[in-house]
């Protein structure tokens, strides 16, 4: 089983030495698309934005916004295709939570008034079927972030290969991104 995990590290390392060193081979004209490390999302870490957000699977975000009133019952939020679930009793009553998924090349999650606390987690289930071919190979986790897409910790997660969906526990609100 070691062996075997080993292999699969060294096979994908392999791989994403070939995608970098073909990045510059390729050029047809002004237009051309060139074989890019982003490909497994900046694996290697030598790639400048890798530096800022070693760990963060890259992907294609857009720009999403919901606003919704959640009471002591509890509630869903859904924000692009991320969904934030509020178990009965969580809350004492009434708040109104804006979800954010500002557009870049990181999954993100931004969820207000910052600093609310849960008092009981409520669950984040995160999609990556918009991510690089690194989402379909390394198990998958929600990454507490701040502002600047340092990880601040890991979410207890369960990763959904077949969705391609990350869920983790979610206690207070911040910054969360999908991170392999």
């Amino acid at each position: 089983m070691k062996r075997a995990r080993i292999a699969s590290v060294a096979m994908l390392l392999g791989l994403a030495v070939f995608i970098v060193s073909c990045s510059d081979s390729v050029s047809n004209g002004p237009n051309a698309v060139s074989p890019q490390a982003d490909l497994v999302g900046d694996l290697l870490g030598g790639v400048t934005s890798a530096v800022k957000n070693l760990g963060l699977l890259k992907c294609k975000q857009s720009y999403a916004q919901t606003v919704a009133t959640i009471d002591k019952s509890g509630g869903n939020i859904q924000v692009g295709p991320n969904v934030l679930s509020i178990p009965s009793g969580a809350l004492d009553g009434p708040v109104t939570i804006t979800a954010t998924t500002p557009k870049g090349d990181v999954d993100l999650v931004e969820f207000q008034p910052a600093g609310l606390v849960f008092k009981k987690a409520a669950s984040l289930t995160m999609s990556y079927g918009n991510c690089s071919l690194l989402g379909s190979l390394v198990p998958k986790r929600i990454a507490y972030t701040d502002d600047a897409l340092q990880i601040l910790e890991y979410l207890l997660s369960i990763d959904n290969l077949l969705t391609q969906k990350v869920t983790g526990k979610v206690k207070h609100f911040s910054g969360y991104a999908v991170a392999w």
